[in-house]
């Protein structure tokens, strides 16, 4: 997924002018040169194992970019892509799949750049590593307990099932039965990582769209 995403916004984003790397992104404090350079310094942080107790955290990541704000975009962007270059087999290799979820971040955050810049399907990775995206999301929604939903989505003949059957509200399952989402990928990676959506882009019963986010 890193590696196909790579080959496509990475050229991409070299030929962006300098000054759009300001625009601010659906991360608050973050503008696009920001949230890229989070991308970068995470997936560095993969490779050369530096995984300390706290990695990750707000603090952390505020940290790793505040260590690369006198970088410039093309500066960000090279390290970008050794990131995604040589952060995938580390993470494949990982048996607990614990850096799983830095994998999908990495790739919705590639989203916020492209949304941004005002780029269409922005959270539909352009229809590059969806497949493996949606896959690393049926992860995610289990590890975070999310409730069951069935998805349907147009042009898939399969409905996409994820979460686990105890929620975060505290019923441990009890039965409840399955949510049901129609929509399409984009506002489904919206609607689990709690980036804007609007409403008439979903059809959900049974849940409620603050249960499903993975990332809090």
């Amino acid at each position: 997924m890193l590696a196909a995403e790579r080959d496509v916004l990475i050229p991409w984003l070299r030929g962006v002018p300098e000054e759009r790397f300001t625009a601010r992104t659906a991360c608050p404090a973050w503008d696009v040169r920001q949230v890229l350079a989070h991308c970068s310094a995470a997936l560095m942080r993969i490779v050369e194992g530096r995984l300390e107790p706290g990695v990750f955290s707000d603090a952390s990541n505020a940290r790793d970019v505040a260590e690369r704000d006198g970088w410039s975009a093309a500066r960000v962007l090279d390290e970008l892509e050794r990131g995604m270059t040589e952060a995938g087999p580390v993470i494949a290799a990982r048996e607990d799949g614990l850096l799983d979820t830095v994998a999908l971040g990495e790739w919705v955050h590639t989203g916020d750049a492209r949304d941004a810049l005002g780029e269409p399907g922005a959270y539909g990775g352009n229809g590059v590593g969806v497949e493996e995206a949606l896959a690393l999301l049926g992860v995610a929604s289990r590890r975070r307990r999310t409730p069951v939903v069935r998805v349907r989505m147009a042009g898939r003949a399969e409905p996409l099932v994820l979460g686990t059957g105890g929620d975060r509200a505290g019923d441990g399952g009890g039965g409840r039965p399955e949510a049901q989402l129609a929509t399409d990928v984009e506002t489904l990676v919206r609607l689990y990582t709690g980036r804007s959506v609007a409403a008439e882009r979903y059809e959900l019963v049974g849940a409620a769209p603050e249960e499903l986010l993975i990332y809090r």
